[in-house]
């Protein structure tokens, strides 16, 4: 009979530190939004008030999340018993942090100079950024049924896995969108300086999906142990 890692410790479970750690990453997701939202409405003027607020905000978000990473690396339980456990969790906490890192990323090529984002691709880029954000929010059931699998709460494999597969799916149409995208932005009349900042920005969006793909992947090879 398969024994739960931690299901025999009378101790916190390193997945209450991962989903701790995971709603900063949300809460930084959300704020990108906001922020593109301003960008966009405010005729994307980056030395907007409101914007460079909560640009600020996202960079406390990612300094919170990542002492709170530092802090499940720091505190792991025997209940890992194995090199190979812990590393799959150290490799999971970087993969979920480099989330928020993407983002930050994002924000950095948008506000780096004055950009006025052309009216054809303001839309776009809304549904771009909400396609990125449901791989995010995607990750949240997916990481709580493994943690619940791993410490014998549940016993639902299936369900762990459509999870899985769900934020797959998802990444792969991020990835359609990115592809379409690019080479439209590429062409455009835009200045080249321009192309080169709005570009970045977007293939930065992509990394936060992709870094999401990668911690379901992660999770998955969590419960095949």
């Amino acid at each position: 009979m398969r024994v739960p890692f931690f299901g025999l410790l009378n101790t916190r479970s390193p997945f209450d530190g991962l989903m701790e750690h995971y709603e900063l990453i949300a809460k930084g997701m959300e704020l990108i939004e906001r922020s593109m939202t301003v960008f966009i409405d405010e005729g994307s003027n980056f030395t907007s008030q409101e914007f460079n607020d909560l640009l600020a905000e996202v960079n406390e978000v990612e300094d919170h999340a990542d002492k709170v990473k530092r802090d499940i690396r720091n505190h792991m339980p025997r209940g890992l018993v194995t090199s190979v456990d812990q590393m799959l969790f150290f490799n999971y906490t970087r993969q979920q942090d480099d989330i928020l890192d993407a983002g930050q990323d994002s924000l950095f090529w948008i506000s780096m100079r004055s950009l006025t984002i052309p009216q054809q691709f303001q839309r776009k880029l809304a549904n771009y950024i909400k396609l990125v954000s449901r791989s995010i929010k995607l990750l949240h059931p997916a990481l709580e049924i493994t943690g619940h699998l791993l410490t014998g709460k549940s016993a639902d494999r299936e369900e762990a896995k459509d999870f899985y597969r769900a934020i797959r799916k998802n990444h792969k149409a991020v990835n359609k969108v990115q592809n379409d995208m690019l080479p439209v932005i590429f062409n455009s009349s835009m200045d080249f300086k321009e192309i080169y900042q709005l570009i970045h920005f977007v293939e930065s969006l992509h990394d936060m999906s992709h870094s999401a793909e990668g911690c379901a992947d992660m999770l998955k090879a969590m419960i095949a142990r």
